[in-house]
């Protein structure tokens, strides 16, 4: 029986996988079960006789049920396969990985983290957004913005009333309804905001508004998911559009 692989696949960029994610792509790799949000530069990375399998979970579109990832995952391990989930982001920041490293261990079977660049901090790392900063806040908080089946709503009046920036992960799609419950719930309608689609990756766009004006600005600008919304004083350093995708050059033209 082998061990199961949870591996981070960073914001997007394949230039941005760990040294160790890249080795056990090229080198280990035979079954690969890949989310989504995982490039296709990335999966060119996989080992050429390595098995490819698609599982992914999008909001508001047909997704691979929990449960049988799950299934997969440990019939592949019980056949003495190395089995690689592929994950985009960190396994452990809102990618499930807490589950799937549950349910391994509920089959006997071992599994190893790998963790990746995850979004929350990279993405407005590409626009020139410093997620903390002494002069404007003193810490970040990461949330998503859409509940899974059963769960609360996060409690928003709490986030507006902390005082750090918030990074909202899985937010474009209910946009106008965050920005109304934050605004109710005390924070500033003229906090600096902004919104990151598809970052780090070539078609990386963003926009930078008041938070009142961020919907607004959404839907001109035409932004689609996957995106995070940055919500604090840190969003209005946020650099103008450039068009390279390279995250030091975005930094640099700051």
């Amino acid at each position: 029986m082998s061990k199961v692989y949870l591996i981070g696949a960073g914001p997007g960029a394949a230039d941005l996988l760990t040294l160790r994610a890249a080795r056990l792509l090229a080198e280990k790799a035979e079954i690969v079960l890949a989310d989504d949000l995982v490039s296709d530069e990335i999966l060119a990375m996989v080992r050429p006789d390595a098995r490819v399998l698609k599982v992914g979970k999008r909001g508001g579109k047909a997704s691979t049920a929990q449960g049988f990832i799950h299934r997969l995952m440990v019939r592949y391990a019980r056949r003495g396969k190395c089995v690689l989930r592929l994950k985009g982001g960190d396994p452990f920041v809102f990618g499930r990985g807490g589950e799937e490293v549950e349910a391994l261990a509920a089959a006997g079977i071992e599994a190893e983290v790998v963790p990746g660049l995850t979004a929350g901090i990279s993405v407005p790392a590409a626009v020139g957004i410093p997620v903390t900063h002494r002069a404007y806040t003193q810490g970040v908080t990461l949330v998503t913005g859409t509940s899974g089946e059963g769960c609360d709503e996060p409690n928003w009046r709490a986030l507006a009333q902390g005082g750090t920036t918030l990074v909202i992960y899985m937010g474009l799609s209910r946009v106008l309804n965050i920005v109304a419950r934050l605004i109710a719930a005390g924070l500033p309608p003229d906090t600096p905001a902004a919104a990151i689609a598809s970052g780090t990756l070539p078609g990386q766009r963003h926009v930078k508004a008041t938070l009142a004006d961020l919907p607004a600005r959404v839907s001109a600008e035409g932004l689609a998911s996957p995106a995070i919304i940055v919500v604090g004083e840190v969003a209005a350093l946020a650099v103008a559009t450039v068009s390279s995708p390279d995250i030091s050059a975005r930094i640099l033209a700051a």
